[in-house]
């Protein structure tokens, strides 16, 4: 999947994101860098917006009915602050066409891409085919996937106004978890850590990013 021609237009555009985006958003981890630059992001964008690939925002994702790709700086800080690591075993949930979860392999991490949109399912297998280390499964995403895990870092690539618990639960011990929290009001990106049975919550950043299907409170009548 990955390309080392520095010639290549998609390669030059790649290090433009890395460099204008990425670093001067504070990036600093070598290894995420690395894998944004090795990853081309357009192969995992619907055709109606490769060309829109290397913006610094939410792109519709290939094959998807609405699911997009998170902006390249917020998924960045968030597999920052997630702190992966090679052999880490990682669950990416609602990944769309699977550029999250190629990321995350590009670090290192054996990694299960969680997708409960079947077209978006189909677009990640083709576009991950032949990838070792990544398998993609679906299902109801905030289900998780338990069989699978426990696992070290969750990246859900989307906002969720509901407290990810069953996802929480399937953390190993140490174990990570980043997504885009809007249970609270203001929007922010937040990380989930899991010390034996303790979990703690610590705010990242502001972020806007799609709810993604399951995460919506339960609704309510008034009468």
């Amino acid at each position: 999947m990955a390309t080392n021609a520095s010639g290549e237009p998609e390669f030059q555009r790649r290090l433009q994101m890395v460099n204008c985006q990425l670093r001067t958003g504070d990036v600093v981890d070598q290894t995420v860098l690395a894998a944004f630059l090795d990853t081309p992001r357009e192969r995992f964008a619907a055709p109606s917006s490769v060309s829109f690939a290397y913006l610094d925002r939410a792109t519709p994702a290939a094959g998807a009915k609405t699911r997009r790709l998170l902006r390249p700086l917020t998924l960045a800080r968030m597999l920052q602050a997630a702190r992966v690591q090679a052999g880490d075993r990682a669950l990416d949930v609602g990944g769309g066409s699977g550029y999250g979860a190629a990321l995350l392999r590009s670090i290192g991490a054996e990694v299960t891409a969680l997708e409960s949109d079947p077209s978006a399912v189909a677009a990640a297998r083709e576009r991950l085919a032949g990838l070792a280390g990544v398998t993609v499964v679906e299902g109801p995403l905030p289900a998780g996937a338990a069989p699978r895990g426990p696992y070290d870092v969750i990246v859900i690539e989307g906002a969720f106004r509901v407290q990810p618990e069953a996802l929480i639960g399937q953390l190993a011990d140490g174990g990570r978890l980043v997504g885009v929290d809007s249970s609270m009001g203001a929007s922010q990106a937040a990380l989930y850590e899991r010390c034996g049975s303790a979990v703690s919550r610590r705010a990242l950043f502001e972020a806007a990013a799609d709810v993604l299907d399951g995460f919506q409170p339960a609704a309510t009548f008034a009468f």
